[in-house]
């Protein structure tokens, strides 16, 4: 287990500060958990209206049109590892555990789990994950306590994906709007149809510890 203050984190992203979140950490907060597993929405209005939307629009996309929304639960499990062609900010609202790898490690649709790499984000510290990282949930440091972390990504994102006459190549890993994703074998969504591109243990935290 790595930090995300670590040199170790630059190639897959880094922390940004002087944002100001404080109407975002309590609406999350208001979020209750959901009983098991773990929930995602793309955008949520309780969160866009927090408060930090405009800043994070004008600031850390550039002006682009933004989402803000929520994955949260309880999660140990790796499961599947997916890609955007944007940068995603995610925040805490408890400590959680990013699972990551680069796109580039990528060979004929399929990456070995061995170059995964393990990082903690305390709470309440904003970071980017670049678009060559490989992430999927997050993972809780508490089960007691599980995970609430906003994902903040360009406006349409993990929504309804186009139609697509065939599909080849990357095609058969979009699995959403901007989004590519590949699964593990024994995970849920490769047994709903999603690409199984990922090779060797499906790595669980828990057993890890």
């Amino acid at each position: 287990m790595k930090s995300v203050f670590e040199k170790a984190f630059a190639p897959y992203g880094r922390v940004h500060e002087g944002y100001d979140l404080a109407g975002l950490l309590p609406a999350m907060e208001a979020i209750p958990l959901p009983e098991s597993g773990t929930s995602y929405l793309p955008a949520i209005p309780a969160l866009e209206g927090s408060g930090c939307l405009r800043e994070l629009e004008e600031r850390a996309f550039g002006g682009l049109p933004i989402q803000i929304g929520m994955c949260w639960g309880r999660n140990t499990r790796l499961n599947c590892l997916e890609y955007h062609r944007s940068s995603e900010f995610n925040v805490g609202a408890q400590p959680f555990v990013l699972l990551l790898a680069h796109q580039w490690d990528i060979v004929d649709a399929q990456l070995d789990t061995s170059r995964v790499e393990a990082f903690h984000v305390p709470a309440g510290v904003l970071v980017e994950v670049y678009a060559t990282t490989l992430h999927y949930a997050p993972c809780h440091v508490d089960g007691e306590e599980g995970f609430r972390v906003a994902v903040v990504l360009p406006r349409g994102t993990n929504t309804e994906k186009p139609a697509l006459a065939e599909l080849s190549g990357e095609d058969r890993l979009m699995t959403a709007r901007n989004k590519w994703l590949l699964a593990h074998p024994e995970s849920p969504e490769a047994a709903d149809g999603a690409w199984a591109g990922l090779t060797g243990a499906n790595l669980d935290l828990a057993e890890m510890e």
